[in-house]
């Protein structure tokens, strides 16, 4: 049976409903808007389920105060004083306008030094850090894929790196490809390992099932804290990874 999406209104909020073939229900507040989801059993009625959501009013309410404060974060204008994270560690963005070709440098394990033709404007700006943070995690992926393929005993057919607004990876069982997020260039190098050995476990199991969480056990036993530690941030849940 497929899963079937509705709405339910507790005061001032507003919960997606999803329905799907599970056993358990799931609430989550998603970044960076505060939106609250819930996935459900298809046994569990709409009246169970605001019940259960006015019980968690407390909880829903202080993570979506916590996003909140969040989102400054989010909004970037790609000037001199900004913080950006690269591999987990935050930088001191430092803009250099120059009349050549636009790079960016890494300098005293502080800075991010960007350097851009006088005159960029800020879609300029951050398109010459989005390009330097796929060039930089493309570098790894090709180390960890090998490695990966190895233990797990899969082979891929094809892989690539896109800005993706609900996962942090995706995996086409059939045609034996995965995509990954852009955005994991600026977490630890250990959560983009974990995000690659996610994925191609799903060439040995396509749902998040016990097999799954089994085989992810074996591979990589503090997977649930690396899942965690994304959550912390601008993450999707266990429905959103592909």
């Amino acid at each position: 049976m497929s899963s079937f999406k509705n709405k339910i209104v507790v005061g001032d909020i507003v919960v997606d409903v999803v329905r799907k073939d599970i056993k358990n229900l799931h609430l989550r507040v998603r970044p960076p808007q505060g939106k609250v989801h819930v996935t459900a059993p298809y046994r569990i009625t709409d009246y169970s389920i605001r019940s259960f959501i006015v019980s968690k009013l407390s909880w829903i309410k202080k993570h979506q105060l916590k996003f909140e404060g969040m989102r400054d974060q989010l909004e970037l204008e790609y000037i001199s004083g900004e913080n950006h994270l690269y591999q987990g560690k935050s930088y001191l963005l430092n803009v250099i306008y120059y009349d050549a070709t636009p790079k960016v440098e890494i300098r005293d394990n502080t800075y991010i030094d960007l350097y851009v033709r006088p005159g960029s404007n800020q879609l300029q700006r951050e398109k010459v850090i989005n390009d330097w943070y796929q060039k930089s995690a493309l570098t790894e992926v090709p180390y960890l894929l090998e490695k990966w393929e190895y233990v797990i005993g899969v082979e891929l057919n094809d892989w690539g790196i896109k800005k993706m607004k609900t996962r942090w990876g995706s995996c086409n069982q059939r045609d034996k490809r995965i995509w990954l997020n852009l955005e994991l260039a600026k977490k630890p190098l250990h959560c983009l390992e974990f995000i690659i050995v996610h994925e191609l476990t799903h060439l040995l199991e396509r749902r998040h099932n016990d097999r799954f969480k089994a085989l992810m056990d074996n591979f990589v036993p503090e997977w649930r804290y690396y899942k965690e530690e994304l959550n912390r941030t601008v993450a999707p849940d266990d429905d959103f990874f592909g």
